[in-house]
């Protein structure tokens, strides 16, 4: 069965079928050549997506769409702008503050890149910064998206590991910290090397008046993370608070939302929510196949054989998840590959916390590298080039990604810090 399962998948990978299609294909193959029971496809799908963490991606989604049409972004890109545009480069380094403070609310990549990139991609070209590169710099600072918690692939990591939310969302900000300083550390190096941006405080508001226009906007996260961690909602409950925050701000204080613009709203939400849990779905039981089959078991015994410490297999598991990165959604990923390398991370004594953050830093790459990477398409959509023409400028901020996701891995107190000061017993 395993074997004819992911054969199918592979074929259908190479043949540009999509990623939910191909996994539940190959799920199909796999329980008619192990005459199964077909009604096994239907409850396990069904199993896979009625878990209530998952209520929390939509309901994310959907602010973030909230956030963009009611005006909360743009007041969260001239706050930033206030605070790190006055330098050589300061737009680009506004850029990634900017998505840093939104993933604070959003949870989602891709909604950061178009939230986001709408206001700054054409910002960034009326300075005289390539198109190429502003769209690379976009897609790869909206990776802090699913970095900086709230995050959609953490909950994920979440359900699927059986790992504690609220721990991998305070896990979240050690990581997501260090990557927006490393991308704006190299920005400005960049910049400054390059002789970009030499005008980039041009139009920039005094901070006091950006920051009192972006009070209710800077507020969001307060409340959303502030009653995480209070213990006054759960990681899920808090997606719904966010909601109607954003909607009441936008509709009610900022005013940029019609009542006629909530169909279009809700429509692109459910749109990319139904992506998103067809994925879960069908990854969902693939992954219960092949648990069943003992692949989890036989990859587990094989890793312990060949990667002799936990440096080894952090080693390992980092290169794979790269490599796979690249071709599998990182929710796909996550789904299936969580419940096979959490356990094998925990036998060489790595915390499932750490193991997890490793696992979502380094699958978040793949939304930024070829040919598969979402947030590639997201920004090149906004920025109305092709693909092959963000390469040049990507290549360097993968490499900076890189070396923090090295960081990450081998210094656990950069993730767990937080965590254990928090949850100090």
């Amino acid at each position: 069965m395993t074997p004819v399962m992911i054969t199918t998948m592979v074929l259908c990978f190479a043949l540009t079928v999509s990623v939910a299609v191909s996994i539940g294909l190959a799920s199909i193959l796999g329980i008619q050549v192990a005459n199964a029971n077909m009604l096994i496809a239907v409850k396990e799908m069904f199993s896979s997506i009625n878990k209530f963490p998952l209520a929390a991606i939509p309901f994310f989604i959907l602010a973030g769409n909230l956030m963009e049409t009611g005006g909360i972004s743009r007041r969260l890109v001239e706050f930033a702008k206030s605070i790190v545009g006055g330098v050589q480069g300061g737009l680009p380094m506004t850029c990634v503050l900017t998505c840093m403070i939104f993933a604070a609310v959003s949870g989602s990549s891709v909604a950061t890149t178009f939230a986001i990139g709408a206001i700054l991609i054409p910002a960034l070209i009326k300075h005289g910064y390539p198109t190429s590169y502003a769209a690379a710099l976009q897609a790869t600072s909206a990776e802090l998206g699913v970095i900086i918690p709230p995050s959609i692939p953490m909950i994920l990591y979440g359900v699927s590991a059986e790992v504690s939310i609220g721990e991998l969302f305070i896990a979240g900000f050690g990581p997501g910290i260090l990557i927006s300083c490393a991308l704006m550390l190299f920005v400005w190096v960049y910049c400054k090397w390059k002789g970009w941006g030499k005008n980039d405080g041009n139009g920039r508001m005094p901070f006091g008046k950006a920051t009192l226009q972006a009070g209710w906007a800077l507020l969001m996260p307060v409340i959303i993370l502030g009653g995480i961690y209070g213990g006054i909602f759960t990681p899920t409950e808090a997606s719904a608070v966010a909601v109607f925050y954003a909607l009441v701000v936008g509709i009610v204080i900022y005013r940029e939302i019609r009542l006629k613009d909530l169909f279009a709203i809700l429509r692109k939400s459910a749109i990319s929510s139904a992506v998103i849990m067809f994925i879960i779905a069908n990854a969902g039981l693939f992954a219960f196949l092949i648990t069943r089959a003992g692949v989890p078991d036989a990859i587990g015994r094989w890793l312990e054989a060949v990667l002799q410490s936990p440096a080894l297999f952090l080693l390992g598991v980092n290169a794979a998840l790269f490599v796979i990165g690249m071709f599998i959604e990182t929710s796909a990923a996550i789904i299936v590959l969580a419940p096979i390398l959490a356990p094998v991370a925990q036998h060489f004594g790595i915390d499932p916390v750490h193991f997890g953050l490793i696992m979502v830093v380094n699958l978040a790459l793949g939304m930024i590298t070829p040919p598969f990477g979402v947030n590639l398409f997201a920004a090149c959509t906004v920025a109305r080039i092709s693909l092959d023409r963000i390469v040049k400028h990507l290549l360097p901020f993968v490499g900076v990604i890189l070396v923090c996701l090295m960081i990450i891995t081998y210094v656990p107190s950069i993730s767990l810090g937080l965590r254990d000061l928090v949850y100090a017993k």
